[in-house]
Parts: C-alpha cells; sequence; structure tokens
C-alpha cells in the first residue's frame, strides 16, 4: 500500500479529517435548503450512500434559516456553502452548522474573511477555503498569465494568512479545476506547501459517464500518491451518485472498509452461454441496498470461471442453461439460469451471516463438482478450449511475418 501524506487533524462534527483519519466522502444538496423536509430527505439519501459529510447552500436569509431547523435532524455534519455575501457565513454558524467553505474569489475584503474566521474560531468550526479555477481572483489571473496551478495555491494562501491574522487554523483546502492535469499538478503543488487537509474535487465534472472518468482520473491519481484527506464528486447527476461513487473509489483503493458487495464480472466471449452483462446488471441491482461486504462474481462460462474467480468469497458461472455456484473456487450447487441473481442473493446473505466455510460445509459438493465437469466438457467439445479462434489467428500471424 501508498503512504499517506501526514496532515493536520480537525473535526467536522464527530467526523474526522485528516492526521490519518479515513479518507471521507464528501457531496452537496441541490434542494433549496429553505426546503427542510425536501434537503434532510436528500441529506439522508447521502448518508445511506456512504457519503461522511455533506455540504447545503447558504445563500439567503431563508437558508440560514433553514439550516438551523436541518442541522439538529442530520445524520451527519453539515457544512454551509458561502458565496459572496459573508453576513451568510455569520448567520450559517448562528444556525448550528459544523464548517464552512468559503471561495477566496467571492468574498475579497480582508475584514469580511476575518469576522467569519474570527467567529469560526470562538466556536471551534473548520473552515474549507475552496479554491475554484473559475472563480479566481482577477489579480490572480492577471498575475499569472492566465489560470495556473501556482496561480491556486498563492490564492489560498493568501486566504490563510488572513486566518493566521486572528489565530485561526482550522481549516482545510481545495485547489479544484475542471481539467484533470491542471487540478492534480495544483495538488500536488499544495501538499509541499502545507500540512494543511486537504480536500480533493475535479469541479464541474459533469454527468456520467464521462464525469464519473474524469473526476476518478484526477482524485484517484492523488490518492494513489498518498495525497486527499477527503473526497467529492462533483457530477451533473443525483447527489447520491456522488456519494456512492466516492465511497466505491475509497474501496476500490483500500482506503475504506468495504461497505457494499464488490462485484466482479468477466467481459464475455464466444463461449458465454447467457448474457453476461444482463445477469451482471440484475445482480448489481439485487445487492443495490444489501450492505453485505462481499466480493462476488458474474462469470459467463464454467470453462474458466470458479478458476479465474476463486478469489471471489461467491460467483456463478453459466453453463448448459444453468448456473454452477462456486465459494472461493468450488463448486458448491446448480441452480436454473431464470434463478441465478435469486441464488447469488441467497447464498451472499448466508456466508455474511454464517462464513465461507459454513457455506461450503452446509452441500455436498461432489455433487455440483460433478455437474460442472460435465458442462465444462460439453462446453469444450463444441466451443473449443479456443473460443475466439486465437490460435488461427496466431498461427496466420506468424505466417504473414515470417514472409
Amino acid at each position: 500500500m501508498f503512504e499517506r501524506r501526514h496532515t493536520k487533524q480537525i473535526s467536522v462534527g464527530k467526523v474526522l479529517v485528516g492526521g490519518g483519519a479515513p479518507v471521507t466522502v464528501q457531496s452537496m444538496t441541490t434542494t433549496k435548503t429553505a426546503d427542510v423536509e425536501g434537503t434532510l430527505q436528500q441529506i439522508y439519501a447521502l448518508a445511506a450512500a456512504g457519503c461522511d459529510i455533506v455540504r447545503c447552500t447558504c445563500n439567503e436569509q431563508e437558508a440560514a434559516e433553514g439550516l438551523a431547523q436541518i442541522v439538529p435532524r442530520s445524520p451527519i455534519p453539515i457544512i454551509a456553502d458561502i458565496h459572496h455575501q459573508y453576513k451568510m457565513a455569520l448567520a450559517a454558524m448562528e444556525a448550528g452548522v459544523h464548517g464552512l467553505r468559503l471561495n477566496p474569489g467571492n468574498i475579497r475584503k480582508p475584514e469580511h474573511i476575518k469576522a467569519v474566521a474570527s467567529e469560526a474560531r470562538d466556536r471551534g468550526l473548520p473552515i474549507r477555503i475552496g479554491v475554484n479555477g473559475g472563480s479566481l481572483d482577477p489579480s490572480l489571473y492577471e498575475k499569472y498569465g492566465g489560470l495556473t496551478a501556482a496561480a491556486m495555491v498563492e490564492s489560498a494562501m493568501q486566504e490563510i494568512a488572513y486566518f493566521q491574522e486572528v489565530d485561526f487554523n482550522l481549516i482545510k483546502i481545495s485547489v479544484k479545476a475542471s481539467n484533470v492535469p491542471l487540478m492534480v499538478e495544483a495538488y500536488r503543488m499544495l501538499a509541499d506547501t502545507t500540512d494543511i487537509p486537504l480536500h480533493l474535487g475535479v469541479t464541474e465534472a459533469g454527468p456520467p459517464p464521462a464525469g464519473l472518468v474524469k473526476a476518478t482520473a484526477g482524485i484517484s491519481t492523488l490518492l494513489l500518491e498518498g495525497i486527499g484527506d477527503t473526497i467529492r464528486y462533483s457530477l451533473t447527476a443525483d447527489p447520491v451518485e456522488e456519494a456512492r461513487a466516492g465511497r466505491q473509489l475509497l474501496e476500490a483503493l483500500g482506503l475504506r472498509e468495504r461497505k457494499n458487495v464488490d462485484l466482479i464480472a468477466c467481459p464475455s466471449c464466444g463461449r458465454a452461454e447467457v448474457d453476461v452483462i444482463d445477469v451482471a446488471n440484475r445482480a448489481m441491482k439485487a445487492f443495490e441496498e444489501k450492505k453485505l461486504p462481499l466480493q462476488i462474481a458474474v462469470m459467463g462460462c464454467v470453462v474458466n470461471g470458479p478458476g479465474e474467480a476463486r478469489e471471489a468469497d461467491l460467483g456463478i458461472a453459466a453453463g448448459n442453461k444453468r448456473g454452477h455456484l462456486f465459494v472461493k473456487g468450488r463448486n458448491v450447487a446448480v441452480v436454473p439460469e431464470n434463478e441465478m441473481v435469486d441464488a447469488l442473493v441467497e447464498w451472499a446473505e448466508f456466508i455474511h451471516e454464517h462464513g465461507t466455510d459454513a457455506a461450503i460445509a452446509r452441500v455436498d459438493t461432489s455433487i455440483a463438482e460433478r455437474e460442472a465437469a460435465r458442462d465444462r466438457s460439453r462446453a469444450l467439445d463444441e466451443k473449443g478450449a479456443d473460443a475466439n479462434n486465437a490460435t488461427e489467428k496466431i498461427v496466420e500471424i506468424r505466417k504473414n511475418l515470417g514472409e
């Protein structure tokens, strides 16, 4: 595993950020904050999807009043997002939020910045300095001849200097840009400049799937270098998708304990006897809300499936219009094709409660192994070991290259 960069630690409510704490997932509500019930409904959905901290806009008096009702009922800490009006930051703190996000490009008067920082200091509330490539201070834009990593880092450091004047140090920083290489460069530069915890994100990544790819490219690059203490996917989509993507990324990188199924599936080939994509999609839907921290495999054929996915906790491989269930590479049962997904769910729930050894012990594996061997032999007889005719292609390649 890669070594994580050491940073200072702050608390957002009861959630620790930095200092070796688990990397956290953040998102932002898309409802009007004044709509208390609608906002809370979205916050609960975000929390269920793996969100640790949620941001709500505070752009008007009604929003601040809404926060006063939302904060005590929220299952996760609330950060108020402030733009332009520093008095909204003061109102949000009065409402009881657990932290603020300030954009240096929007609140520029030093006396306003220091007034907010002083109040946050007295209340023990953290502030994220949210530098955004799209709202850089014009003076910095002019100084650096455009949007650069150095310009964004200087913007963050200028804000920190204002905070230091009033002895405020409960800080985390983001330097987001929609350009991935620029975003990565800015965070690397910032990581070399300060040990303040960093919030990672590619701003305005866009709708999935392109937005997911773009955000993952930037965020995962930095996480694999040990940079980053909290993350957000900024997608043009339901924010629940942001939280889910963030959680899945951290689980995939081994930075958070798995909460739900890690479903692996073969890409299919000429030997497959089922629509692997359809089975995998139905399995994902079936497990979506199950909260079973298992690795489950969906394989297109019984020839290589159990062997290739032998490390999975549970899997199923298709053969002769039926599914061969296997646990840790051992065949345990045979089910009709139309019962494959239901069988996966039933076995997964048993394994989650009792373990893989108990799952194997509850059946006579010799029966399943015999049936799997029979279907494997039939598939090889019908389609051969080389289902995609690679051997013939290799012969032609060698022949042509030899001429």
